[in-house]
Parts: structure tokens; sequence; C-alpha cells
């Protein structure tokens, strides 16, 4: 062997990954490397001069001497044999022991190499302690898993109970306007013959207030149905008929302006024609577009409402001046139970009317839209297209 070979050898012995001992039958050892005494705390070469049985502590030599010693004569090896040996300093140093027998020139050499378990044991710690803590995310896991399955029967079995109340409630209103409409009718018609008879001034007017608190009272009650009926699925009924448009509408602006003597409704119109609509549905929509202009414009401007007849439909519009609808209500100014103002008004109602409108236009095929700033105030505009 050359020199550098055996250099080679004497430092790759030296500088291994592990201790390695070579020592004689009896336990002397002939050879220790620098990675073996480095861990043992002894420098030099102090442990070359030593017999084995001196770096085991007590028991260690118990287990070499009726354990593993005998079996490394017997089978000649010996493998994964858990020992301590003692530092320089006197505490225990776990290792784990691989060994092999040889024989040779020089007799019989036994060749041991030994790993540290300080490392493998802090490793194999951190294992439980990561599977101790995964098996109790896992637990974790799975009581929140249980939890939120019961949380959302929970949720599951309040919203079906929600539901269920929420349409006996829209049962009921539907039931309690139905039923209030009659006794409404014969009241406004009750008033309206008394009128024509009524001895004094003061009679008439009184029988007349009463007369339009029934008929707002009517629309209120017809709105209500209206909403009942399509929150049950029903949606808005239509029964389409011919209708003269302009003529109609003249009539009911009449009609409204009895109804709203506060406000100067006027009326504009362009073409002539027949329409094929839902008579007393369109009037209920102008009725509430009306209503609404009353409620939240400036009544010393008048409330304009256009009607605009050609070959495609017609375009109806409800103008009125005063403050715009501000931009945070615009989304769901035509959802149910939505108004464009927290006032208090004798002429404001629940909440229904627009919202009533836009069931009526789509019925009808049709759609509404709004435009409202400050300067042009607010204008609602409803388009019917001629029926096929």
């Amino acid at each position: 062997m050359t020199d550098t070979a055996l250099l080679f050898n004497e430092s790759f012995f030296d500088h291994a990954p592990c201790g390695l001992v070579v020592m004689e039958a009896d336990g002397m050892m002939v050879r220790c490397n620098q990675t073996l005494r480095e861990w043992l705390g002894y420098p030099g070469e102090t442990l070359q001069a030593g017999s084995f049985e001196q770096l085991l502590t007590a028991d260690g030599r118990m287990f070499m001497l009726t354990h593993w010693g005998p079996l490394l004569n017997m089978q000649g090896s010996v493998s994964q044999v858990k020992l301590a040996l003692r530092h320089h300093d006197g505490h225990a140093l776990p290792l784990l022991l691989d060994g092999v027998r040889r024989q040779g020139d020089d007799g019989i050499r036994f060749h041991l190499a030994l790993f540290s378990l300080s490392e493998r044991e802090r490793n194999e710690r951190a294992v439980l302690i990561a599977m101790q803590r995964a098996e109790e995310a896992l637990a974790q896991k799975i009581q929140a898993e249980r939890a939120l399955q019961q949380a959302q029967a929970e949720l599951a079995a309040a919203y079906a109970e929600a539901q269920r109340r929420a349409q006996f409630a829209e049962q009921m209103v539907a039931i309690a306007s139905h039923d209030l409409k009659n006794p409404m009718t014969a009241i406004k018609m009750a008033t309206d013959l008394l009128g024509r008879d009524a001895p004094t001034d003061r009679a008439r007017f009184l029988l007349g207030s009463i007369s339009t608190s029934a008929e707002r009272a009517q629309r209120m009650i017809v709105d209500l149905l209206d909403f009942a009926s399509v929150r049950l699925g029903k949606g808005i009924g239509i029964c389409r008929q011919q209708v003269d448009l302009l003529k109609a509408v003249d009539q009911w602006v009449s009609e409204l302006r009895i109804a709203f003597p506060k406000a100067c409704i006027r009326h504009l119109s362009r073409g002539q024609g027949t329409l094929s609509v839902d008579r007393d549905r369109l009037q209920q929509m102008i009725g509430n577009l009306v209503a609404n202009s009353a409620a939240y414009g400036d009544l010393s401007h008048p409330i304009t409402l256009t009607t605009d007849l050609s070959g495609e439909g017609a375009l109806l519009s409800v103008h009125n001046h005063g403050a715009p609808i501000a931009d945070s209500v615009l989304p769901t100014l035509f959802e149910p139970m939505t108004r464009g103002s927290h006032q208090q008004d004798s002429l404001r109602s629940v909440g229904l009317g627009l919202f009533i409108v836009k069931q009526i236009a789509e019925a009808h095929g049709g759609m509404i839209s709004l435009n409202s700033d400050a300067t042009y105030g607010t204008r609602f505009n409803v388009q019917l297209p001629r029926s096929s």
C-alpha cells in the first residue's frame, strides 16, 4: 500500500462520521478514532492504552460480559446493540454498536463501530411530538367538523322554521287583505253616496276625507294582496284587453287629482291607438307612481304623466321635482318594504308601491327604469311592448 493510500485510510479512520474502535480479544483497545475521542471528551491518544470495558457503565459492562460479548465471539458479529459509554466528565453517552470479529496475522481482533443516539433520540422525540400534535390536531378537526355539522343542522332547522313562519305570515297577510277588501269597498261606496246628499259643506268635507282615506286603504290592501301573491309564488296575474290608452290615462288622471288634491297632476301624450294590457293593473301601476311622486316630490311643482304610444308599444313616464333619490337607496328601490325616505308623512305607505309597479310591468313583458338628480328631478319610465 502506498504512503498516500495509507494516509488516506488513516484520515478516513480518524474522521469517520461514527466512532471506530479496534480491540483485542481480551478487550484492550488497539486503535480508537478521533471522532469517538471527541464524543467522550478525551484529548490526544489517551484512550488507546486502555480497555474498552473501562468506558462502559456498570450495567454496560455486565451486558457486555453476558450478552453481546459472547455473541460477538460465537457468531462473529453483533448489530444494533444499545449501550452507554462514560464521558470524560462522568455523564453517560448513549450509543448504538455494530461489531465484527476478524481473524488476521495478529490474531483475533474486534472491529466496533459506534453511532451516537443523541441526535437519533432527538429526532425520535421530535417525530413522537409531531405525531402527538398531529393526532391532537386530527381530534380537534374531527371535533370541529362534528360541531360544524351540528351547527349546520341547527341552522337548517332554524331556516326551515323561519321559512314556515314567513310563509304562514304571508298567507295571513293575504287572507287578512282579502277579507278587508270588501268592507273597505263598501265604506268607499257608502261615503260617495252619502256625499251626494250631504246637507252641509262640513258634512261633505268629512265624507270626502273618509272617502279619500278609504281609497288610500284600498290601494294599500291591493298592494298587500299582490305582495302576498308574489311571495307565495303565484305572481301578478293580468287579464289583457284592448285599451284606448290615452283616453284611459286621461280618466285615471282625473281620478288621481281628486285623490291627491294638493298635487297638480298633468298629462302629456303623443300618438294614439289601443294597447293590449290589463286595464286595472295599468291603473294600479300609474296610481302607485303618482302616489310615490306626491309623497316624495315637491308639490309646488306639477307631477307630469307622459304617454308615448308607437308601433312598438308604449312608454309611460311619471316625473316630479324635488330632492333626488339617494344613491344608497337605488339598488333596492324596487324591493318590497323599501322607502325612498325615512320621513313620516300621511301619504307614505308601507313601501310596496314601486315593488308592485315593477311586478306589473314585468308581467306585461315590460320593464321600469328611473333617472333622478337634483337638477331635473325624478322620472320613472315604464316600457310596455305591444302584445303579440
